[in-house]
């Protein structure tokens, strides 16, 4: 059930293996910020399980629309989706095992709103995970020029609070961050 753009996508970027790098576990609450069409969502719906829960946030309605169908079509009970401002968007206090910005920690108007955001919903043993475009030029991915490098999403994730456990590549293209609340 995959669309083009995604197995595109997969060729570069496996979902699966990133969430167990990052030690999702059955039972987890995750918050997926900035969701699009579920490329993480979904796979994560499917390794917290019916005990476990999805959280999903994005901008675009057409996006949380098809999050919703492809869970349902999944037989997946556990994941909510609303369409929403990051900004403007806490699902829970004190609730996640994991706050996850899937390459668009950059996109935001107010990243350190967002963050402080995440910041209100992890639980005090949470992660937040940022996994992001490096600031290099390629063929793919968002304009350079919008690009955050690892030390400018380091240096905004210290800022709102957080302890950066570890910064390491995830493939080619991107970056993966790890922190922790203080």
């Amino acid at each position: 059930m995959f669309h083009h753009d995604e197995e595109e996508r997969r060729m570069w970027q496996n979902p699966e293996q990133i969430l167990a790098e990052i030690g999702l576990k059955e039972g987890d609450t995750f918050v997926d910020v900035g969701c699009g069409e579920g490329f993480f969502a979904i796979p994560v719906a499917k390794i917290v399980g019916g005990s476990g829960k999805v959280f999903c946030v994005d901008v675009h309605g057409e996006s949380v629309e098809k999050v919703k169908q492809r869970v349902q079509a999944e037989g997946l009970n556990n994941t909510v989706a609303k369409v929403g401002r990051a900004e403007d968007t806490i699902f829970c206090e004190g609730c996640a095992d994991v706050v996850f910005f899937g390459i668009d920690l950059h996109d935001f108007e107010n990243a350190p709103k967002v963050l402080a955001n995440a910041r209100r919903m992890l639980k005090p043993k949470g992660k937040l995970v940022d996994l992001d475009w490096k600031r290099k030029l390629m063929g793919k991915g968002p304009p350079f020029h919008i690009r955050f490098s690892e030390e400018k999403a380091v240096g905004l994730i210290k800022e709102a609070g957080f302890e950066v456990q570890s910064v390491k590549d995830s493939g080619k293209y991107h970056y993966l961050i790890v922190a922790r609340l203080k």
